[in-house]
């Protein structure tokens, strides 16, 4: 507003026909003199945009990938992507059998410090009590993805 007059809603006066519940839905502007210090003007700084080809390039991403072996059961990788990426039973079982029919499954992709982690807990899980002739965990390996 010119003239150090600013704009400042205020509620209509109700009306004194004393209609009860209605509700009043709408403001009108009052103007108020000297009061300038609500009003704010926005800030535009000169500068240049950024092009989405000069965008700060993503971190690589890796997979983990699980490994086939015929000694661990179905029921322990599904125990064992439960514990590590907290799948459930479900979501496991599927990845199990895709390893069984497959030979290796994707169970993570990640950033490589994730991924790493992950493939140290299942490492570190440790082998399947059901099978006697199972010596330690399963294997698995990180490969860039693509």
């Amino acid at each position: 507003m010119r003239g150090g007059a600013s704009a400042t809603l205020t509620r209509p006066a109700r009306r004194a026909s004393g209609v009860a519940g209605r509700a009043l839905t709408h403001l009108q502007p009052r103007i108020v003199e000297g009061d300038d210090h609500n009003m704010t003007t926005p800030q535009i700084r000169p500068g240049r945009a950024r092009r989405l080809d000069e965008s700060p390039a993503l971190a690589p991403r890796y997979h983990l990938i699980l490994l086939d072996d015929d000694d661990h059961s179905y029921e322990y990788v599904v125990e064992l992507l439960g514990h590590v990426f907290g799948y459930g039973r479900e979501k496991g079982f599927a990845i199990a059998c895709v390893v069984d029919s497959e030979g290796r499954a994707i169970v993570e992709t990640a950033a490589e410090t994730t991924v790493r982690h992950h493939q140290e807990q299942i490492h570190a899980f440790g082998a399947d009590p059901r099978i006697p002739r199972c010596r330690g965990s399963m294997s698995a390996v990180i490969e860039p993805a693509s």
